[in-house]
C-alpha cells in the first residue's frame, strides 16, 4: 500500500458512496458502492483475502470516492459509472443478444412474422421469447391454424401457401377486413395463454367435419390440435395466473457468485438465463449490481413481476428496476425460487473446474511471463506482426491479449502507407507511430507488454519510436521461431537477451497463442488486401470513375483495349461527362 492512499484512507467518510479503483495508468479498474465508505473501502487493504481479491488489491495505486445521501442513490450511481468506464474487475454483462418476437403486422394484409427490434409501427408483438426455437415452432403453428399472408410484397398469382390452406391469396381475391380482424384476434388470445380455447374451437370443428364425412378436413383439425399439444406440452412447469415474471435464485462460493434467471411467460418456464462472476464486495449488494444491470440491456424486458430471494432487499430493488418485487414464503413461487437456486450451485460447482484450468492458462501465465522478464504483470499485451511478398501490399497487424486472453473487439489492421519495398523495419516504425500517437491522443489504455513477432531490428526500431518520439517507456519484447517455424524464444532487454523460459511452462504456450494470432490476423489482412488487388485496373486511379462506371464502362467496350480505341465521343455516349471521358482517354494513351 502506497502513502497516497495510507493518506486517503485516513480522510474516508463514514457515508453512503461510491468509490472508484484506479490503477497506474490512471484507468479505473473497479466500481463499487458501500453503505459505509470508511469501513468497505479499508477493509480491499486490511486483513487477508482470496487470490482475485489480492490481485485487484496489487493494481491499485489510487482511488477515488462520491458521496450519495441514500444507497439506492449510491446504487443508480455505480450502475451509472460502470457503464462510463466499463472497470475490467466489474461484473460484465456482454452477450449482445436479443430475443425474438413475434409480431403481428399492422397492414391491409397482415402478416405474421418473427423480429427482434420492437418498432413504433402499430403492429402487435408477442414476447419476448428467450428461446428463439420455441418462437420458430409457435410461429409455425400459428401458420398452419390461421391463414395470414406469408409474402412481403404480393404477388401476381397464388403461391404454393394458398394451395396448403395456409394463405387466403389476398394477392387475387377479396379479404374482408373483418376476417382479418377474426384471425387477429384468436392469435392474440392464443398467445396470451389461451391457447386451450383454441383447441376446443378447432375439436368441435373436427367432430362438425366428420359428420359431413369430410375426413380429410376433420383430419386437418385433429392434426392441429396435435400441433398445439405438442408445443405446448414442452413446458413442464405452469402457473395458473399466466402472467409473465422473472424468477432470480443465486448462489456464492469461494469469490464467485452464479445468479440463474427462470423466465416465466404467460405462467410457463419457457427459458432460463445463467451468469457466473467474480465478486469483490457483500453479494447482497453485489446481486443488486447484477440486477440493475440485467434490466439496463435492451433484450431484457420488464415483466409484470420479479421473484427474488429472501436475503435480498426488495424495497431497494423495486425501486431501482421499477416492478414489483416479492419474496415469496410458501407455495409454487417460493418452489420456483429455491429451484433457481439449486440451479445455480449446481452451475457453479462446474464452473469451478474450469476457472481452475481457465486461470492457469491465462491470468497465470502473464503472472509467469511477468516473473521470467521482472516486470509488472503484464495483465495487457498488444503483439505486431508484417506481412507482404518482396514489398508488395505491404501490410500490418496488431493484437491484443487482456488477462491472458485474445480480445478481438481490439484488433486493428494497418496498411503501410510511408514504406516503399520490402523494409520491415520501416513499417514496424511507421505501425508503432500511428498506433501509440492515436493512444495518446485519444487517452486509450497503455499495454504492459509490447510484443513484435520478428528479429532485433524491427524490436529497436519500435523501441526508437516509443521512447525517442513519443516519450513511452514500455516493455519492448520479440518472438524468435527456429527452423520448423516455431515460436523458440522470447527476446528482452537492451541490449536484448533471451528470457529463460521452460518450453512445456504455461507462459511459453501464452507466447505460441499469441504469436499464432497475431501471424494469422496479418496473413489474413494481407490475403484480402492482395484478393482486392488482383481485380484493380488503371480506371480505379481516375477521378470520376467509381466501381459503377468502371463496370459499365468494361461491359459497353469489352475490354480494356477496345475502350482505349474508342474515340470521347463514344465515351461520352456511354454516359461518361466529357471531363471524365478525356481523362480516361489521357490515363488510357499514358498506359
Amino acid at each position: 500500500m502506497n502513502e497516497l492512499i495510507q493518506h486517503k484512507l485516513a480522510l474516508l467518510p463514514d457515508e453512503s458512496g461510491c468509490y472508484l479503483m484506479k490503477d497506474r495508468h490512471g484507468t479505473v479498474i473497479y466500481v463499487g458502492k458501500a453503505k459505509v465508505l470508511k469501513n468497505r473501502v479499508r477493509s480491499y487493504f486490511t486483513g487477508s483475502h482470496d487470490a482475485k481479491t489480492t490481485r485487484l488489491v496489487s493494481e491499485i495505486v489510487d482511488f477515488e470516492y462520491i458521496i450519495t445521501s441514500s444507497d439506492l442513490e449510491a446504487l443508480i450511481l455505480e450502475l451509472n459509472l460502470i457503464k462510463k468506464y466499463d472497470p475490467k474487475y466489474n461484473i460484465m454483462l456482454k452477450d449482445d443478444k436479443s430475443y425474438p418476437f413475434i409480431k403481428l403486422t399492422n397492414e391491409r394484409h397482415p402478416r405474421l412474422i418473427i423480429t427482434r427490434k420492437v418498432k413504433k409501427d402499430k403492429g402487435k408483438y408477442f414476447g419476448p421469447y428467450p428461446n428463439a426455437y420455441a418462437a420458430s415452432e409457435t410461429k409455425k403453428l400459428l401458420d398452419r391454424l390461421y391463414p395470414l399472408r406469408k409474402c412481403s410484397t404480393l404477388p401476381d398469382r397464388v403461391c404454393l401457401y394458398y394451395h396448403m390452406g395456409q394463405c387466403l391469396a389476398p394477392c387475387v381475391k377479396d379479404v374482408s377486413n373483418e376476417t382479418y380482424r377474426e384471425m387477429a384476434a384468436e392469435i392474440t388470445r392464443f398467445l396470451n395463454g389461451g391457447h386451450q380455447d383454441v383447441k376446443k374451437g378447432l375439436e368441435a370443428k373436427m367432430m362438425e367435419a366428420a359428420e359431413k364425412l369430410e375426413f380429410e378436413r376433420a383430419k386437418e383439425y385433429r392434426d392441429q390440435m396435435s400441433h398445439i399439444d405438442t408445443l405446448m406440452e414442452k413446458q413442464k412447469i405452469n402457473m395458473a395466473d399466466l402472467t409473465d415474471r422473472d424468477v432470480f435464485g443465486y448462489t456464492v462460493d469461494k469469490g464467485w457468485m452464479c445468479v440463474q434467471v427462470f423466465f416465466v411467460r404467460q405462467g410457463r418456464l419457457i427459458e432460463r438465463d445463467v451468469s457466473t462472476f467474480p465478486i469483490y464486495s457483500e453479494p447482497k449488494e453485489e446481486f443488486l449490481t447484477f440486477l440493475g444491470r440485467f434490466y439496463e440491456a435492451p433484450e431484457h424486458f420488464k415483466p409484470k413481476e420479479i421473484l427474488l430471494p429472501d436475503e435480498v432487499d426488495e424495497g431497494l430493488a423495486g425501486q431501482l428496476i421499477g416492478v414489483p418485487m416479492t419474496k415469496p414464503q410458501r407455495g409454487k413461487k417460493k418452489e420456483l425460487v429455491e429451484l433457481a437456486k439449486n440451479n445455480a450451485k449446481a452451475a457453479l460447482r462446474e464452473k469451478f473446474a474450469l476457472i481452475d484450468r481457465d486461470e492457469e492458462r491465462t491470468i497465470k501465465a502473464a503472472e509467469q511471463l511477468g516473473e521470467a522478464m521482472r516486470i509488472h504483470i503484464p495483465l495487457r499485451i498488444e503483439a505486431f506482426d508484417n506481412s507482404n511478398i518482396q514489398g508488395t501490399a505491404p501490410v500490418s497487424a496488431m493484437i491484443v491479449f487482456i488477462d491472458g486472453k485474445p480480445e478481438k473487439k481490439e484488433y486493428r489492421k494497418y496498411k503501410i502507407k510511408t514504406v516503399k519495398g520490402p523494409d520491415d523495419y520501416g513499417s514496424m516504425r511507421e505501425v508503432i507511430r500511428r498506433r501509440y500517437t492515436r493512444v495518446l491522443r485519444d487517452h486509450l489504455p497503455l499495454p504492459d507488454l509490447i510484443i513484435i513477432d520478428g528479429g532485433k531490428g524491427q524490436i529497436e526500431a519500435a523501441r526508437d519510436i516509443l521512447l525517442n518520439e513519443l516519450g513511452l517507456d514500455i516493455p519492448i519484447a520479440g518472438l524468435a521461431k527456429d527452423d520448423r517455424h516455431r515460436t523458440s524464444q522470447l527476446l528482452y532487454g537492451n541490449p536484448l537477451q533471451i528470457v529463460p523460459l521452460e518450453h512445456n511452462s504455461q507462459a511459453f504456450y501464452l507466447l505460441q497463442r499469441i504469436q499464432d494470432e497475431v501471424h494469422r490476423f496479418a496473413i489474413t489482412f494481407h490475403r484480402q488486401i492482395r484478393g482486392k488487388g488482383a481485380f484493380q485496373s488503371i480506371l480505379d486511379d481516375i477521378e470520376g470513375i467509381g466501381p459503377q462506371r468502371k463496370k459499365h464502362l468494361l461491359k459497353t467496350f469489352g475490354s480494356l483495349k477496345k475502350l482505349k480505341e474508342a474515340s470521347k465521343e463514344e465515351i461520352i455516349a456511354a454516359g461518361i461527362p466529357e471531363k471524365t471521358a478525356d481523362a480516361v482517354l489521357a490515363a488510357l494513351a499514358e498506359k
